[in-house]
């Protein structure tokens, strides 16, 4: 029951709901072909049949419990339109239900009663009215929601269960055989899985026109209900598709569109001639020469120019290159002078900083360039002393571009013991070849 309850309820949400869903859902934009379409189609489905019905009763008819029955059918269907089609139905299947609702009060068992009423077939012709498919693009809907009434005729069997005993104005349930006018009024969506073939999600109730479906005699007609998944095949052509997916307001706004996409290119076409000229008269890089004689379009802000808009040749001005004076040889003097390093390392003593500072001073201001030639004495092995001179330059390098002195106009070099200035057999010439020298240019 719960699992009918909710078939009903996915096929109501859908009809109301997919149709936006349905406009959105393709990116096919392929110009509707009117002249072929696929119309006739062939499909099967299968489901559960009950006898519970939305119409039905409280006492959901003339008995209390459902009991879900598995039913098949198939039909045939011509698409007339894209919102309208008629569709051969055929059914096969079982009703069943339980618990006799009129049951005789203090007689015991209510519970055992029911019917099986089996169908041998139940045909019927009923219209087939899609929701339409209402997008101006052309675009094939893929979840496609309908709506079908119609009328047909069926022949049954029905077998009853454990019937109450007889009693004065109480109806007997019989079994037996019978025929009977029945309509049917249907709700459901088609999903379309590819060009030739669409899922069928539906139900279907059957207002069966006799009181003995069931095989009692309460004096109201009796009804089912078909909660259904199938599948629609539609014969066409290989590019083709189903005529119920399509829009018929397309074809229309179709030509509407075309004629408005010429109309439309013509106004761009004057437009753009407006806007050319209005373009050749204008003046974009504000140079004082119209942008339709100006030879040199697009000259950066405040550029002076010829009456063809080109710039006039730049004047060059010479940067004289800043002398080197006796002050700035007497400020480089000092810093060599007062230059000291800690015994064996390359860290300079803060007493050196002062004479430093007014170095990268001096080379801020005048922009020289510098390079550092750091040396030692012969005292120790080869490989160290080069590494040392090199360190004390570059320790000196380092404290000059901390003060703001351009690095990329500082070298720094060790040469070792290689380049003494005096002897190294004494200590006084040992300390005078311990140094960096500072080259000025």
């Amino acid at each position: 029951m719960k699992t009918l309850k909710n078939w009903c309820l996915i096929a109501c949400l859908s009809a109301i709901s997919a149709q936006g869903i349905a406009q959105t859902s393709s990116t096919d934009t392929t110009k509707l072909p009117t002249d072929d379409l696929r119309r006739w189609s062939i499909g099967a489905n299968g489901g559960f049949l009950t006898h519970w019905t939305p119409f039905n009763r409280k006492t959901n008819g003339d008995y209390g419990t459902p009991h879900e029955k598995f039913g098949y059918s198939f039909f045939v269907k011509r698409q007339i339109l894209s919102s309208l089609g008629v569709q051969a139905d055929v059914l096969f299947g079982k009703v069943n239900a339980s618990k006799l609702n009129n049951f005789p009060e203090g007689v015991a068992g209510q519970d055992q009663s029911g019917y099986e009423t089996n169908i041998n077939w139940a045909a019927d012709l009923r219209g087939y009215f899609t929701v339409p498919n209402l997008s101006l693009s052309i675009k094939p809907a893929v979840i496609v929601p309908y709506l079908t009434a119609g009328v047909g005729y069926m022949s049954y069997s029905t077998t009853v269960r454990n019937p109450p005993p007889s009693m004065a104005n109480v109806p007997q349930p019989t079994s037996g055989d019978g025929k009977s006018w029945f309509l049917p009024i249907g709700i459901g969506f088609k999903i379309g899985v590819s060009r030739a073939v669409n899922i069928d999600l539906g139900y279907t109730v059957y207002s069966i026109r006799t009181n003995n479906f069931d095989g009692y005699k309460s004096g109201l007609n009796d009804h089912m209900s078909y909660a259904h998944l199938g599948i629609e095949y539609s014969f066409g052509k290989k590019n083709s598709r189903p005529l119920q997916n399509f829009s018929t307001v397309a074809v229309v706004h179709e030509e509407v569109k075309e004629t408005a996409a010429q109309l439309q290119a013509r106004l761009a076409a004057e437009e753009q001639k407006r806007l050319q000229n209005e373009k050749d008269m204008a003046d974009d890089d504000n140079d004082g020469v119209a942008n339709k004689y100006d030879k040199c379009p697009g000259t950066p802000v405040n550029t002076k120019v010829d009456g063809g808009g080109c710039p006039l040749p730049a004047i060059t001005v010479v940067k004289e290159k800043e002398i080197v004076t006796q002050q700035d040889r007497r400020v480089i003097g000092d810093a060599i002078k007062n230059l000291e390093f800690a015994y064996g390392k390359a860290e300079i003593k803060e007493r050196s900083y002062p004479t430093l500072d007014r170095v990268a001073e001096l080379l801020i201001q005048k922009d020289f360039s510098l390079k550092l030639a750091g040396h030692t004495d012969s005292k120790g092995s080869m490989k160290a002393n080069m590494s040392l001179s090199k360190a004390r330059a570059q320790a000196v390098k380092n404290y000059l571009v901390s003060k703001g002195a351009n690095a990329s106009r500082i070298e720094a070099t060790g040469y070792g013991s290689l380049q003494p200035i005096a002897t190294n057999k004494t200590a006084k010439g040992r300390q005078m070849n311990r140094r960096v020298e500072f080259t000025l240019f």
